[in-house]
């Protein structure tokens, strides 16, 4: 096996457990391994550290273990297995009423480099490695025996995620799909609410799981009210409102296609067409026009502003104009939803950021809850940068 060796002292890290080796701390490459290689971490004084997945980039290996179990042959078995025990031990695996979670979630979840998102039997997989993508038919095979006859597919869609190297064959397809399977979308149940999925055309995995948990709280004070939700894919906060009572609903999406699948959950869950609106225009552009007052309860939920620590300044101002236009906007007594899920904007800076937004405005404005990722988005408490998800519910006076 390949054995990296750190430089002295760079080791402490992975010994309290963060799965990650830059390449800045490495001394020495004991022979030539291609990318996605497993490799063994050794500190400089030669004990062992942990076994991951090479990589060509910043950050050099992704750990898999700290001991010798990624070497058995029911790793990825194991893994799965424990990824979903914790799904059962947080009630969502065997629901009744919410049948699609997040089973893997990379560092989360002790694989770095993978997602797993399940949709009522189907299981759709998302490489962020070249490692984790040279392993999906392990993986697929490792999850047939973890859900036994009730998996019906495993999909792959990893084109846009994993790395292009040579030699890999960055092609989305199914990795194992049960004969009386035929269909690439499902409905799915969150909360009792229907979802219809469709991971072949679908943005990521073709939902956005990690806002279940604030899907739920806007529909809790969503009834009578006038509801924007501002990039609303396909229409998530939208059906959350209506099922609880909201007086009209405008979903707002740049994306047609999102669009159209907004209309067709409408339609799944049986509301009155009249009290919703589908607008397919820019989101920020809708909301500068919007007259002041129409709506007294906003979601304001956009793409990530920045996807690397070079367009943070850039993200920061974004965020700050966006929520000054949506708090100036939203009528006295009426309540703002505002989330960023970029990485590298920490929940101090997207804070600071809203702060900044409501004293341009001139407006009373209170923070009633600060909102995270669900229990399926778990965080490594060694690895925090996991945490990407925040919000804010903020009340205007």
């Amino acid at each position: 096996m390949i054995k990296i060796v750190l430089k002295k002292g760079r080791e402490e890290s992975l010994r309290r457990f963060h799965p990650w080796v830059f390449s800045g701390a490495i001394a020495q490459i004991q022979g030539s391994p291609a990318e996605g290689d497993i490799v063994a971490v050794h500190a400089f004084d030669g004990s062992f550290l942990a076994y991951g997945h090479y990589q060509v980039g910043s950050i050099a290996v992704r750990v898999l273990s700290f001991d010798a179990d990624v070497l058995a042959p029911d790793f990825w078995e194991v893994m799965l297995s424990r990824a979903l025990q914790v799904r059962v031990a947080c009630g969502l695996h065997g629901s009744e009423n919410t049948t699609c979670y997040r089973l893997v979630h990379g560092e989360g979840d002790n694989l770095p480099g993978l997602i797993i998102d399940y949709y009522d039997g189907v299981c759709v997989m998302q490489a962020h490695s070249a490692g984790m993508f040279r392993a999906k038919h392990h993986i697929a095979d490792a999850l047939q025996k973890v859900y036994g006859d009730t998996l019906k597919a495993v999909y792959d869609k990893s084109s846009g995620t994993a790395p292009f190297k040579a030699g890999l064959d960055l092609v989305d397809g199914y990795l194992y799909k049960r004969e009386d399977f035929v269909s690439d979308e499902l409905v799915v149940l969150e909360n009792g609410q229907k979802f219809i999925v469709n991971w072949t055309e679908g943005q990521k995995t073709g939902f956005f799981l990690d806002q279940r948990d604030n899907r739920a709280l806007v529909g809790s004070l969503a009834k009578g009210r006038n509801v924007l939700n501002l990039f609303c894919y396909t229409g998530g906060f939208s059906i959350y409102a209506l099922a609880n009572g909201a007086e009209h609903v405008d979903s707002v999406d740049s994306s047609k296609k999102a669009m159209m699948m907004v209309d067709r959950n409408v339609a799944e869950n049986g509301f009155e067409p009249s009290l919703h609106t589908s607008l397919c225009c820019d989101a920020i552009e809708y909301l500068r026009d919007v007259p002041e007052g129409k709506y007294d309860l906003m979601i304001v939920d956009p793409p990530a502003f920045a996807k690397h620590r070079g367009a943070l300044k850039n993200a920061l101002r974004a965020y700050q104009r966006l929520n000054a236009a949506a708090i100036s906007k939203v009528a006295p007594g009426g309540f703002v939803f505002t989330y960023s899920c970029s990485q590298v904007v920490d929940k101090e800076a997207f804070a600071l950021a809203v702060f900044s937004a409501a004293a341009q405005c001139g407006r009373s404005v209170r923070i009633l809850d600060r909102l995270n990722q669900p229990c399926d988005h778990s965080v490594n408490i060694y690895h925090p940068e996991g945490e990407y998800l925040k919000g804010l519910l903020l009340y205007v006076e």
